[in-house]
């Protein structure tokens, strides 16, 4: 093909995939204008005219209006822009399609009635701000008046997830599903109560102070090395173990000083966590039993939601410790 060839209407539709009308019509917009005429009167396109069409039919299939693309050929806006403008609709388009994919995923998985469905798209329809605000009426209500440090709220409504941009479908359903927990009135009076049960004690505003939790997670991050350590194999009396023991130990006597104001006796400290006092260890396993009951199913849909895992280690057990401690 020479820079100079003209080529009828029906090539142009040929190679441009535009139908014959579909080229008139930007013709008689003066989008796409024909380079000249037969002496028959029909239209012809050169090279450049070609191209032109081309362009028009990606910007058109992109979703551009006639407008944007007369705007573009015209040089009045540029490429660029016009696609970053047009890659926040098809973006948002997107995300719309995967709520709704989400919705009816959930609808054929649960059999939902018509009511649940409208809640369910109401609900992954939800702004990013909406979503806060969702969140932030959960955590006021089930911390109201609650006696421990502010910082602990804080860390509280910390607890939250976060959609991704692109989520997919399983994150989706799982919003759905907390969105809907966080606003069922049963769960947040369940909360509710658990906190004020579970600080009730004249102590709650010291051992939530943010002194005390930094302590507490330090601790848990010694106590999952611990837990890791024993489902890794490591023996209790090797070199590791009995690092992992040494600094169990140092952490939990710094943790009972900054709660009691008094440093446990080192030998004392040593049997409470080799050998723990069965109605303490009771107590310990009844609450964290109640801890899951409720507000596991948040957690683990959080953690969904984020993309993250909930397992946590728990700590070793005391079969491990034992050793690990001795002599330390």
């Amino acid at each position: 093909m020479t820079n100079d060839k003209l080529y009828a209407i029906g090539d142009v539709a040929r190679r441009t995939g535009l139908s014959v009308s579909a080229i008139r019509f930007y013709a008689d917009e003066g989008v796409v204008t024909p380079t000249g005429l037969t002496d028959g009167g029909y239209r012809l396109y050169d090279v450049e005219a070609v191209a032109r069409l081309e362009l028009v039919r990606t910007l058109r299939d992109l979703g551009a209006s006639v407008e944007d693309v007369r705007r573009v050929l015209a040089d009045e806006t540029s490429l660029h822009d016009l696609a970053s403008a047009h890659l926040v609709i098809v973006e948002r388009q997107l995300r719309h399609l995967k709520a709704r994919r989400a919705v009816l995923r959930t609808v054929v998985s649960q059999g939902s009635s018509a009511r649940q469905i409208a809640l369910m798209h109401e609900l992954v329809s939800l702004s990013d701000e909406d979503r806060e605000r969702l969140l932030d009426d959960f955590w006021s209500e089930v911390t109201d008046g609650l006696a421990v440090h502010p910082a602990f709220v804080e860390h509280l409504r910390r607890l939250r997830p976060v959609l991704p941009q692109e989520p997919g479908t399983e994150q989706l359903q799982a919003w759905i599903e907390l969105a809907d927990l966080v606003q069922d009135a049963d769960f947040r009076d369940e909360v509710r109560v658990f906190f004020r049960s579970s600080f009730a004690s004249p102590k709650a505003a010291l051992v939530t102070s943010p002194e005390v939790m930094a302590r507490v997670e330090a601790h848990r991050v010694i106590e999952a090395e611990a837990w890791e350590a024993e489902r890794s194999g490591v023996e209790p009396g090797s070199p590791r173990g009995r690092e992992i023991g040494g600094q169990l130990l140092a952490s939990l006597a710094g943790l009972t000083a900054e709660v009691t104001g008094d440093a446990p006796e080192p030998a004392e400290l040593t049997r409470a966590m080799s050998e723990p006092d069965p109605l303490v260890e009771h107590h310990a396993q009844e609450a964290v039993a109640r801890f899951g009951g409720v507000l596991q199913r948040y957690l683990s849909l959080m953690a969904t939601i984020n993309g993250t895992t909930d397992e946590i280690g728990t700590g070793a057990s005391e079969p491990w410790i034992a050793p690990a401690i001795q002599g330390v």
